[in-house]
Order: C-alpha cells, then sequence, then structure tokens
C-alpha cells in the first residue's frame, strides 16, 4: 500500500470520508497550481466541513418530517400578490424563532400556506433551529393516544422540544373539546419558550367552531397572537393554476 492509499485509509477510519474521496484531486490541483501546503489543508478541510455540514442538514430536514420540500426562493409572489416578499424574506431571519414568537399563515386551501411554512422551516433548519413539522389532526390523534395511556407528559415534551413547531391545516377538521384542552396545554407549554407556525383556512373569529368552545379558542388565540406576526393570503389556488393553462377548467373557478 503506497502513501496515498494510506492517507485514503485513515481518513476513513477517522471518518473524513469526503477527504478522502477527493484528495488525490486536490493534490493533482496543487501540484498545478504550486500551492503551498496551508492552502491545499484548508481547501481539503473546507471540502469536509461543507460536505458534513450539507449531511447534517439533510438528516434533519429528513427529522423534520415535511410533507415536501419546497424551498421560499420557488414561491411564486407574483402569483400571489397579497404576500409581501419583503415581510416574509423579514420572517425568514428566523429572528421570530430566537425569540420565541409566533406566526400564523390564514388563507384559502391551496393559495401556498403550506409551501410558506415549509419554506420558513428549511430557513431556520439552515439557521441551527431544530424543527418539526405536523398536521393538526395527526397532532390531536397524538396526544389524544398519549393520555389515553397515561403519556400525555412525555408527548408533551416531545412537541416542546422543537425550538420551531409547524401544526399545518387547522380548521379543515373541527376538534372536539377533549383533543382542543390538550391543544391548549401543547400551547400554553410553548408559550413565549418555542416558536409556532400554523396555517388554517378559517379567519380567528371562527375558530370557536373549530375547538367547539368560545372560551378556549380566546384562550388558545390569547398566547398564539400575544407574539405573532399574521399573513392573510388572499388569491387564487395554485392546484388549479395549470388546469386553467391547460383550459381544463375556468380561471373564474379559481377566484376566492
Amino acid at each position: 500500500m503506497n502513501a496515498l492509499d494510506r492517507v485514503q485509509e485513515n481518513l476513513r477510519r477517522l471518518k473524513l470520508y469526503r477527504m478522502a474521496e477527493i484528495l488525490e484531486t486536490r493534490l493533482e490541483e496543487a501540484a498545478q497550481d504550486n500551492r503551498c501546503y496551508t492552502d491545499f489543508l484548508d481547501d481539503l478541510l473546507g471540502d469536509e466541513v461543507s460536505a458534513k455540514r450539507e449531511k447534517n442538514l439533510s438528516m434533519r430536514t429528513t427529522m423534520a418530517r415535511f410533507p415536501f420540500v419546497k424551498t421560499l426562493e420557488s414561491f411564486d409572489f407574483n402569483f400571489q400578490p397579497s404576500v409581501e416578499k419583503k415581510r416574509i424574506l423579514e420572517l425568514a431571519t428566523c429572528r421570530f424563532i430566537a425569540n420565541g414568537e409566533n406566526v400564523v399563515l390564514l388563507g384559502p386551501p391551496g393559495v401556498g400556506k403550506t409551501h410558506l411554512a415549509v419554506g420558513l422551516g428549511l430557513k431556520a433548519i439552515r439557521e441551527g433551529y431544530a424543527t418539526c413539522f405536523t398536521q393538526a389532526m395527526p397532532l390531536i390523534a397524538s396526544l389524544t393516544k398519549a393520555y389515553a395511556e397515561n403519556r400525555f407528559e412525555e408527548r408533551l415534551k416531545f412537541y416542546s422540544r422543537p425550538r420551531l413547531l409547524i401544526i399545518d391545516e387547522i380548521g379543515y377538521i373541527p376538534i372536539d373539546r377533549h383533543g382542543a384542552h390538550l391543544f391548549f396545554q401543547l400551547i400554553s407549554r410553548r408559550y413565549e419558550k418555542g416558536a409556532l407556525i400554523l396555517t388554517s383556512n378559517r379567519g380567528f373569529g371562527q375558530w370557536n367552531e373549530i375547538f367547539g368552545d368560545p372560551v378556549l379558542a380566546t384562550a388558545i388565540l390569547d398566547r398564539l397572537l400575544h407574539h405573532a406576526a399574521t399573513v392573510n393570503i388572499k388569491g387564487n389556488s395554485y392546484r388549479l393554476k395549470e388546469k386553467v393553462k391547460a383550459g381544463l377548467v375556468r380561471a373564474e373557478e379559481c377566484q376566492n
């Protein structure tokens, strides 16, 4: 085994896989450019750090359990002019997470609420914040099941742990009174400690219908909105956009 093979093998033993993979190429480049040892090592270590960072981001993105991966950069602000791009980019700095604040995205189905929530979640992960995505009804089901099995405190800790918790599709299906009480306890546990992003197709005035109790709905909203940014989206459905282009539906059918 020659020296190059031994170095590559030792790099793999040290789990410096990217360095082992690119070592030969970097050596050839250094020889051609007559680079000093320090610059050569700097490039090699930079490759390893970048590879580990991307692997870590990929792992944390998978752990967040997003329904899809869509970035803020791919959001069509021209199609949804009611969404102020400057405001979304401000949220993308993730200062609201550092401050334990909330973001509520309101609007009819198909206007891009979940896309924005996921895009902000991806920004949070890149900023180093643990992030978890869940839809409202599976969340309620999980809390209810844990309560029945005397594991409610454990489940509360699970959903309280991430610095950012995204709860999608609040209001599509009514929540029973018991589920609403459990949801209230989660909101209270995270209040001013962990940030939330929530999406809903119902205005705040209709949340008493979602939770079946005006007093409970008011208590939930009181904690959610104390430190929160609300984004109201008024526009057409992305899901029907391509159908309109294809002539499968009329444009007026997309109006909200």
